[in-house]
């Protein structure tokens, strides 16, 4: 491809896009597609001559678009949000054009001293003590990883590649902590076995009376507790886990602490909202995701250390072909992380960052979790209709019960009926989830575009299905 061909294809996918941006909420929000229709109309062999961008940019509007959930729609109320920003997107283009690989200081300085800076930045937003340094890494669940191991190496001092046994190590979390962990547990060596589940209170965070009694159970058994996951906004409730309480514990015992955040981190931006974020200072590692409800384009999750030391102790590689003159003097990200290679993600952040600055971040999350207070003022207004969990942050839990008598699976039922007649509405989307048993519908608040118009929208679609389906009962 030619500069003029590029120049000419470059400004017509920037004007399709701004105009998808503007439009995304005519769109369905997730597609009238049946598995396999997609894979259908491309062809099952690769081409053997190139073929035009135009052809190709109209295969993409015809053939992927319409399989396309549209994650960025003001309707997206499921899971939890994953916004993109112009700003975002632009620099996301601009890193694609620039194809750097940011895997130590010398194979790009601006990509490692802007990502020391904008880390900096996000460690003053959400108020994190001067004594944690920060590193970009692709999503949560790599960064949880990267825990488990600095605690596993932690706990063993560092004897993990030398022969010999060692007593078994125990990870705990509570029962509604993400699914990750477990998936992490198993890849750092720890084994499913060794995960313990600890029961929760009332409000679904973890008790720490239950966490005490079975570090003190694993010990007298002749395990070592070596790492706490505790969780700053469940995916199914939004439940805060007491850090504080947490923290004393393991500090008690010599146990890793470290803090998943993912979806609510963001929300520490608003000092009037910051409260679950206690006791956070004392934990050995913290974790929250810009790209969920930071405006930042997937994947970017911004993992905070204690002690880097350990972490360059548990992840660097010195092999001679990585050497370089600069090493004392710099960080070198290779180490800090999974990966070897590294995409060049604090370019985008800082975009974001300076694009909205903190105040424009902070008005957008106070929007998104005032919306979801009243959202859950209405429901608890309504005889019918149920909070299953506290409102916390931008994130509501409910059902509807009919009038009558009606078992818990008969109720799983119709609220799974209500759900999936709302949906097919394409206007809006929703989840669910189970908890304390019982089925209740998610409403996830945080889209970049949502506004009250289309919180309205949701709870007016919701009563016209209840009522439909007890009128049908």
């Amino acid at each position: 491809m030619d500069k003029e061909s590029f120049r000419r294809h470059g400004h017509e996918f920037i004007d399709w896009l701004a105009d998808y941006l503007e439009n995304t909420g005519s769109y369905p929000v997730t597609p009238e597609t049946r598995p396999g229709d997609i894979m259908s109309r491309i062809p099952s062999a690769p081409p053997l001559k190139g073929e035009g961008m135009d052809k190709i940019f109209m295969d993409f509007r015809n053939i992927i678009m319409p399989g396309i959930t549209h994650w960025q729609h003001p309707g997206w109320f499921a899971y939890f949000p994953a916004n993109n920003s112009p700003a975002s997107i632009l620099a996301e283009l601009l890193t694609a054009g620039l194809g750097v690989q940011c895997m130590s200081w010398q194979t790009s300085p601006s990509a490692t001293e802007l990502e020391q800076r904008v880390m900096e930045w996000l460690r003053q937003m959400t108020g994190l003590p001067d004594s944690f340094t920060g590193v970009i890494q692709d999503t949560a669940s790599t960064a949880s990883l990267c825990a488990l191991l600095s605690a596993r190496e932690s706990a063993t001092g560092f004897l993990s590649n030398r022969e010999g046994v060692r007593e078994p190590l125990v990870v705990y979390a509570s029962t509604e902590t993400h699914s990750s962990i477990e998936k992490d547990v198993k890849i750092a060596g720890y084994g499913s076995d060794n995960l313990r589940r600890v029961d929760t209170r009332g409000d679904f965070s973890m008790c720490p009376d239950s966490l005490e009694q079975a570090i003190k159970n694993d010990i007298a058994s002749g395990l070592k507790p070596a790492c706490v996951v505790a969780t700053l906004g469940t995916t199914s409730s939004m439940a805060m886990d007491p850090v504080d309480e947490i923290a004393d514990i393991c500090s008690r015992y010599g146990i890793w602490l470290h803090v998943d955040a993912a979806f609510a981190g963001t929300a520490a931006v608003d000092q009037d909202n910051r409260g679950f974020m206690k006791g956070t200072e004392k934990c050995d590692s913290f974790v929250f995701n810009p790209h969920k409800w930071m405006l930042t384009n997937f994947d970017c999750s911004a993992y905070f250390v204690r002690d880097p030391d350990i972490l360059v102790k548990t992840l660097g590689i010195q092999p001679e072909y990585l050497k370089t003159a600069a090493d004392d003097a710099v960080k070198n990200y290779r180490d800090w992380g999974i990966q070897l290679g590294r995409r060049f993600r604090a370019l985008k952040l800082w975009f974001v960052l300076r694009s909205y600055g903190v105040e424009g971040i902070r008005e957008m999350v106070r929007r998104h979790i005032d919306l979801a207070a009243e959202f859950g003022r209405w429901i608890g207004k309504e005889n019918n209709f149920e909070l299953l969990a506290p409102v916390r942050l931008s994130l509501v839990c409910f059902r509807y019960i009919p009038d009558g008598t009606y078992t818990e699976k008969e109720l799983s039922s119709i609220n799974r009926k209500i759900l999936e007649r709302v949906n097919s509405s394409g206007r809006v989307f929703m989840t669910h989830t189970v908890l304390g048993g019982k089925y209740c519908i998610r409403m996830s608040v945080g889209q970049r575009a949502t506004s009250k118009m289309h919180v309205e929208l949701a709870w007016r679609l919701l009563k016209e299905a209840a009522h439909s389906i007890e009128d049908n009962a």
